[in-house]
Parts: structure tokens; C-alpha cells; sequence
């Protein structure tokens, strides 16, 4: 039988490092996980409480392919809660994670061969999806003096249907302020591209709050998710916020492509967006951990690195030690016994000289990571 030629999609080399050490965990030996933007911590309690209370009340079917009323209209009351956005709740759409979101918004509106804007290094399943959907995805090289986030300037001679951000980055965590923000969607509105924000790290921010593309226009796509500031990753629930004449066309490839979010997974998430003293607790954990790494990093000798205004991510540059990312990722994992994702994930070209660390599991297990990696460094 044959194989589309769309399904030649690159593997997610990070889930091929959890593989690795589980593989490793298996055979007896201890691993700290640096490889995977999952937080340590589960679902709100409250968020369990509210699902348990409704599966007691009766079968839970489909809902409508838009999601709740009630969650549609708790997320845009979040918007003038986070931002002082006045946001109609008939426009938000709850998706199946942020990447059924992904799915939603590259059909709606970009046709086949359509080139999109990413910015590299940039998160890899935005490249795959892309191609998956016969579009072609345009690497955006970022620059170091512009914290690895893109520029009008990096495609301004190119012809795009759209662009995509993501504000804060992953592999960065290196965040958008409004002014950028505006110069990229003034660039995009000025050729005709469609403009898409990636939002899934709002709400872990460090210093200041992240801004939000609809802050500048209203004529943008917006994918947001549960699964990172409000810890629910395998519940598989996020949601997008597109422009009011939009609505119907994403309601109808959402009916067809999904049918609906998972309903225990939507009741889970509106209960979730209440629980924000547990949610605060949470991110003053990922605040102790990010002064750990960017402290003990550096003195492990990973010295070159934007620090993280966002998100739970350190991109490191190691350039100056390897000049092939996943065999130093495999050598930091056999020796250290550290999982750690070669940057190869997120820039195919310049990330064979860089590496990303995680420090979204326990304070406990970021020391022992950085004393792990310190003890490799000194050894080679």
C-alpha cells in the first residue's frame, strides 16, 4: 500500500530522548528529565473535584464543536482579567490541545503549497504539521541580538501567506513586547499574510506579563492551551480565539476533523481557571528553578543563552563543545544520566551547536541535574 508523500514528516526527536530514558529508567538507572516541557505537577485539584462531581451526574457525550458556553465564556473573561482585552466569548473556539488548534488554523487559512513564516529555533511540530498539510513552512533564522525571536526585516522579501510566533518561545523562553509584537503584525497586515500567535506559555512569565496579539488587532489567530500554566498536558484541551467572520468556517472543520474537545477534559479546564492559588504555588516552584539553571548552568560551563522571560526553557548554545547536538544529548545522558533535547529539534540547520534544558519537574531534581551536569562537564 503506499504512503502519502505528506506523511514524510521528521520524528519529534524529543519524544525519541524520552524513549531513550525510559529505555535507560528501565534497565535501573535514575534519570532526571531536562528533555520535556511538561510540568511536574498534575491537574488543579479542583479541576479533578469538579470531573469527579460531573461523571457522578450522568454520561458525558459530545458537546458542540465550539466546546462549552460556560468555558468559552470563562477564557474571555480571562483576556480582560490577564490583559484588559474586552473579548467576545463567540470567539473563542476550545480546540483538542493546542495542536488541534494547529490543525484548525493552517486548514482554515492557508491552501496547498502556501509558504508560512516560523521562526527557527522554533517548536518542530509547527515544521511537520505544516508539511503534513501540503503547506510549506519557511525557517526564519532569528538572531541572537533580537533574543531568537523574528524581525520584519527577516521576511520582508519573502512572499508568505502567514506568519506564526510564539510569545514565549519554545526553546527560548524569550517573550514579544508590545512594540515588536505590533511591528510583526503591521508587517503581515501590509502584504496580505495572516498573522498566528502562539500563546501556551502565558501565564508563566517571570518579570513582566507576556502581551497578547490581541492587544494589537483583532484580526489574528490566537492558540492557547491548557496544558502548561495550568499543568493539564494530558488532558488534551486547549482553545483559539479567531476573528469574528472566521468563527463559522473553523466551526465547520471542527465538526468534521474532531467533532468536539473531550467534554471531562473541558469541565476539568473551567474548574481548572479557578484554582489560582495552587496555580501561583506552582510557578513559584518554576521560579526558584529558573535562577537554578540560570546560575548553575553557567557554572557547569553552558554560559551562552538568552535568559528565559518566560515559558520553563534555557536554549544553550554548545557550539563551542559538539558540532552534532543529539550525539553530546546521547553522551549527557549516558554519562550523566541527564535527558536533555538537542537543538537539532528546533532549528534543523544551526541546532547541531545547541541544546535545550527543562526545569519544569521538581526543585529537587533541577539541583540534581545541574550538580549531575557540572560532574560531566568536568570529566570531558
Amino acid at each position: 500500500m503506499r504512503i502519502s508523500t505528506r506523511s514524510a514528516v521528521d520524528p519529534f526527536i524529543v519524544m525519541d530522548v524520552m524513549q531513550a530514558a525510559s529505555a535507560a529508567e528501565a534497565a535501573g538507572q535514575h534519570i532526571i528529565h531536562m528533555e520535556v516541557g511538561q510540568p511536574g505537577t498534575g491537574a488543579p485539584k479542583g479541576a479533578a473535584a469538579a470531573l469527579t462531581a460531573a461523571m457522578d451526574q450522568g454520561a458525558l457525550g459530545y458537546t458542540v464543536a465550539l466546546g462549552l458556553p460556560a468555558l468559552r465564556a470563562r477564557i474571555a473573561q480571562m483576556y480582560g482579567e490577564w490583559y484588559n482585552v474586552d473579548l467576545d466569548p463567540g470567539r473563542v473556539v476550545i480546540t483538542s490541545g493546542s495542536s488541534g488548534g494547529f490543525i484548525l488554523a493552517f486548514t482554515a487559512l492557508f491552501d496547498t503549497g502556501d509558504r508560512i513564516g516560523i521562526g527557527a529555533p522554533g517548536y518542530p511540530s509547527y515544521r511537520q504539521i505544516l508539511k503534513a498539510l501540503a503547506l510549506t513552512p519557511v525557517d526564519l533564522p532569528t538572531q541572537a541580538e533580537n533574543r531568537y525571536q523574528p524581525v520584519p526585516t527577516d521576511f520582508a522579501s519573502m512572499d508568505l501567506a502567514g506568519l506564526l510566533v510564539a510569545s514565549p518561545a519554545n526553546p527560548t523562553g524569550t517573550m514579544l513586547d508590545k512594540d515588536a509584537m505590533g511591528a510583526l503584525i503591521g508587517a503581515c497586515a501590509e502584504t496580505g499574510a495572516s498573522f498566528i500567535s502562539d500563546e501556551i506559555y502565558h501565564g508563566i512569565e517571570y518579570e513582566k506579563k507576556a502581551v497578547t496579539a490581541l492587544e494589537v488587532t483583532d484580526d489574528a489567530y490566537v492558540i492557547n492551551s491548557f496544558s502548561k500554566y495550568f499543568s493539564m498536558t494530558g488532558w488534551r484541551v486547549g482553545w483559539m480565539v479567531v476573528p469574528e467572520d472566521h468563527v463559522r468556517v473553523v466551526e465547520r472543520l471542527a465538526q468534521n476533523m474532531f467533532i468536539c474537545a473531550p467534554h471531562v477534559s473541558q469541565i476539568a479546564a473551567l474548574a481548572a481557571m479557578d484554582c489560582e492559588d495552587e496555580l501561583q504555588a506552582n510557578m513559584e516552584v518554576y521560579r526558584e528553578n529558573r535562577q537554578l539553571m540560570l546560575d548553575g548552568l553557567a557554572d557547569a560551563g553552558f554560559s551562552t543563552f538568552a535568559p528565559p522571560d518566560g515559558a520553563f526553557y534555557v536554549y544553550a548554545d554548545v557550539s563551542d563543545l559538539t558540532d552534532d547536538s543529539r550525539a553530546f544529548a546521547a553522551e549527557i545522558l549516558e554519562k550523566a544520566h541527564v535527558a536533555v533535547t538537542p537543538g537539532l529539534d528546533f532549528d534543523p540547520i544551526r541546532g547541531i551547536g545547541t541544546v535545550r534544558f527543562s526545569y519544569a519537574r521538581s526543585t529537587a531534581d533541577i539541583r540534581e541535574g545541574l550538580r549531575r551536569l557540572k560532574v560531566f562537564m568536568q570529566g570531558r
